[in-house]
């Protein structure tokens, strides 16, 4: 066995430069002082020390640094934060970052403002004669195991619901946690960002390949041509595709002779950077994909290669689009014909090629057709699996990869929600039904929540009706860092620390990168006396909601480490077969059990790497380009892509009909802000301003036939209700459309946002009322909706 870790794949070369290769030598250690809460046990190794950097220009003498990879959004920078006592005074890119290279956006240069943000909880709060109060974390969590467990033996686990946001995937603690504090409560009643977000991509992701986190990511720095559809990365920096320094990585791919086409109905900042926008009518991607697949087959212009013998069915697809021609798409997509089939034409004579498709086609209609689409684009022109192409990541925590085999496939529906009955998908019901799971008297109804950096209230459907029923709840817990529309309903508030407190690692992100690379910051600075990590924060959670409410927290990791090295040496395909689980768990590494739970993956993962090397790679590891891997990473019943999916067949008679549909005179279209993520970084003043404004962006003669002057106040109306914001008349919207951004609305009473409260815009999602989904996901439609606007 390879000294330092468990074992080295056979045939996995090692990283580059041998196995811990780094962009800079070891740099210089600080040890942070203890928590004020351990976390690990007692056999745990020392913990990884916070490295340094060199210091800022201009940096006192009582200045140090740290690294720090950035939280805030999909993009996962390297940071140099410059740090004087406890206090995050600086922030810069880290140059020497094997992955960023030294980009940072607004977002990261106010890391240091967002930690010393006054309004962040720092002590927990309990409900008390109606009111909340500070409380010790003794005394929070024995009120959660009061009052929860109760509930749960009374009238079972699904009297419990799970609520996870979007701020889990960009912590340790909230890639970690979530699944077993879900397995200790065992309820059905989960619900996520996904819904609102990306389970299209999930859905037909599981139905192509088995799999629903198989999601195949553009080979940015080396296609020739890449159409985005629904994605404004300049703004967003990425989604569903992790890349620092997109903007940098799109001009390089038009300075080398490359081809970007937008598709948008607004003219984007990324819009604005391609070579064709195509402005079509929003809520329409999979017709006009559909007709691009369509020209691909009727001109003779698909070429699989490889993956003719990979896929099954791409002669089913092509009688499923028959009827899709770019002349009968035209009218609903308001494009012409002609420049349909120059698309396609394009997209085929490219040497290689990528479709990416995002939030805007997902959070529509016809979202998961749209993400379905977008990879049969990919199969039908070989771009699948291939450099230049779409291609899956491998991270250094995913499972070492096994032979290729059959799985057990992707399943939709295997059960519903109560009242509605709509159907799960990966195991989440649509965010859209929680307020009704709630208020609807009966067995089964959702008594307790338990939401985890969740703010639902602003990001899922009605909001108003949301906010009315977690008043109706019997017990509700929220682990978030403020009192924000949704936590003020609590009856526990378990605010976590500064981020500048805790350490970091993407589990998610990592997954989706376009390129192979690791890296891991320890916490910059020690944690604050009196405030308690994440990671402990849900292990104490998951023992106060499965009846082990006491037991030392590290409890819960030694579980998990000792059931998941059990399966793994009964594994004839793992590196540790055979192995003695105890002796392996003695091995790991770390100063806290989520630490330790980080080594295990590292060194059972397809690179066979450990904590260790990636503390003493203070820059990252950099494991190389994406590589194709198919037919490996597949797990449908076939074991092959399964290119035309009951499911999809099913669905696409509704596609059909959206050919004669007549369009609605104005629909809306959310939009993002560079200095922006949803509702989660109003409160920081160096982001709340400039081009990050609640503005509804309404084109000129639209203006004109609606008698709305610029700065006037119109008010939107819904199927959910009405708002009134602002009126920017711009040309960068087409005809027929008005935008409004998502994560505003923070005018509720009881919150704790001075700054977001002071400049609080308008909800968008209080338009809507949920009955608007995606049948398949279960995703709500937040994009391409109509709505009725006028002057007040």
């Amino acid at each position: 066995m390879p000294t330092g870790r468990y074992a080295a794949r056979d045939g996995m070369p090692p990283p580059p430069g041998g196995p811990v290769s780094s962009s800079a030598a070891d740099a210089p250690t600080t040890e942070p002082a203890p928590p004020a809460h351990g976390g690990g046990d007692g056999a745990a190794k020392a913990p990884p020390t916070a490295r340094t950097a060199p210091p800022a220009p201009g940096a006192g003498p009582g200045t140090r640094t740290a690294l720090r990879i950035c939280p805030l959004c999909e993009a996962t920078c390297g940071l140099t934060l410059s740090i004087e006592g406890t206090r995050v005074t600086g922030v810069r890119g880290d140059r020497d970052d094997v992955f960023s290279e030294g980009f940072i956006c607004p977002k990261g240069a106010s890391f240091g403002e967002l930690d010393a943000d006054p309004d962040r909880l720092r002590t927990p709060l309990v409900r008390e004669d109606g009111e909340l109060r500070e409380a010790s974390w003794q005394e929070a969590f024995d009120l959660i195991a009061a009052r929860v467990r109760p509930l749960v033996e009374e009238h079972g686990p699904d009297a419990v619901g799970l609520v996870l946001g979007n701020p889990n995937v960009h912590t340790m603690a909230g890639g970690l946690y979530p699944p077993v504090l879900l397995g200790a409560v065992r309820t059905r009643n989960l619900f996520t960002a996904s819904t609102l977000d990306q389970m299209p991509k999930h859905v037909s992701s599981g139905l192509l390949y088995g799999s629903a986190v198989a999601i195949p990511v553009p080979d940015l720095d080396r296609t020739d041509h890449l159409l985005l559809i629904g994605a404004n990365p300049l703004e967003s920096n990425g989604s569903l595709c992790t890349a620092p320094d997109f903007p940098g990585r799109l001009k390089a791919l038009r300075r080398r002779g490359g081809t970007l086409t937008v598709v948008d109905p607004r003219r984007t900042r990324t819009a604005r950077l391609a070579d064709r926008h195509v402005a079509i009518r929003p809520g329409t991607d999979a017709l006009l994909l559909a007709a691009l697949a369509h020209v691909l087959f009727a001109e003779g212009l698909t070429a699989p290669g490889r993956l003719t013998e990979l896929a099954e069915g791409i002669d089913d697809v092509e009688a499923a689009l028959a009827g899709f021609t770019p002349e009968a798409v035209a009218a609903a997509c308001d494009l012409d014909p002609d420049d349909i089939r120059t698309m396609a034409r394009e997209l085929a004579a490219a040497p290689t090629a990528a479709v990416y498709g995002r939030i805007g086609s997902c959070t529509v209609e016809h979202g998961t057709l749209a993400s379905w689409l977008v990879d049969v684009l990919n199969v039908l022109t070989g771009n699948l699996d291939r450099p230049g192409g779409v291609l899956f990541p491998l991270s250094a925590t995913d499972r070492a990869p096994r032979p290729a085999a059959p799985g057990k496939g992707f399943a939709l529906g295997r059960w519903s929600s109560r009242v509605s009955g709509r159907p799960e998908a990966k195991g989440e019901l649509p965010m859209a039904v929680l307020a009704e799971e709630i208020e609807t008297p009966g067995e089964g109804r959702i008594r307790a929540l338990v939401s985890i950096a969740a703010n639902p209230v602003l990001s899922a459907p009605d909001g108003d009706r949301l906010d009315r029923a977690l008043d109706g709840l019997e017990f509700m817990v929220s682990v978030d860092p403020y009192l924000n529309e949704t936590s003020r309903h609590a009856d526990v508030v378990l605010p976590p620390p500064p981020p500048a407190q805790s350490a970091h690692f993407d589990f998610a992100f990592n997954a989706l990168a376009v390129r192979n690379q690791v890296r891991f910051t320890p916490a910059a600075v020690p944690l604050e006396e009196g405030l308690m990590d994440e990671c402990e924060i849900l292990a104490r959670l998951v023992l106060a909601l499965s009846g082990m409410h006491g037991a030392d927290p590290s409890a819960v990791d030694d579980m998990v480490i000792g059931a998941t090295l059990a399966k793994a040496v009964a594994d004839p395909h793992s590196a540790v077969h055979g192995q003695d689980p105890a002796k392996l768990a003695a091995d790991l590494t770390g100063g806290s059990g989520a630490e330790r739970r980080l080594d295990m993956m590292l060194r059972l993962g397809p690179y066979a790497l450990t904590l260790e090397d990636l503390v003493k790679s203070p820059h990252g590891i950099d494991l190389g380009p994406l590589r194709p891997r198919l037919p490996e990473i597949l797990r449908t019943r076939s074991g092959r892509v399964e290119l035309l999916p009951g499911p999809v067949a099913d669905d696409l008679p509704r596609l059909r009909e959206a050919l004669g549909a007549r369009p609605a005179a104005l629909v809306l279209v959310g939009r993002r802000h560079l200095r922006s993520n949803n509702s989660w970084l109003h409160n920081v003043p160096a982001l709340n301003g400039g081009s990050n404004r609640c503005t509804l962006q309404v084109h000129p003669d639209d203006a004109a036939r609606l008698r709305l002057g610029d700065g006037d106040t119109a008010r939107v109306t819904g199927d959910g209700g009405s708002v009134e914001v602002p009126v920017e008349i711009t040309d960068e919207v087409r005809r027929g459309v008005v935008s409004l951004p998502h994560g505003w609305g923070h005018d509720r009473s009881g919150v704790r946002l001075s700054v977001a409260s002071a400049r609080p815009g308008a909800n968008v999602n209080q338009l809507l009322d949920g009955s608007r989904t995606d049948p398949m996901s279960g995703t709500a439609v937040l994009n391409g909706f109509p709505v009725e606007v006028a002057p007040v």
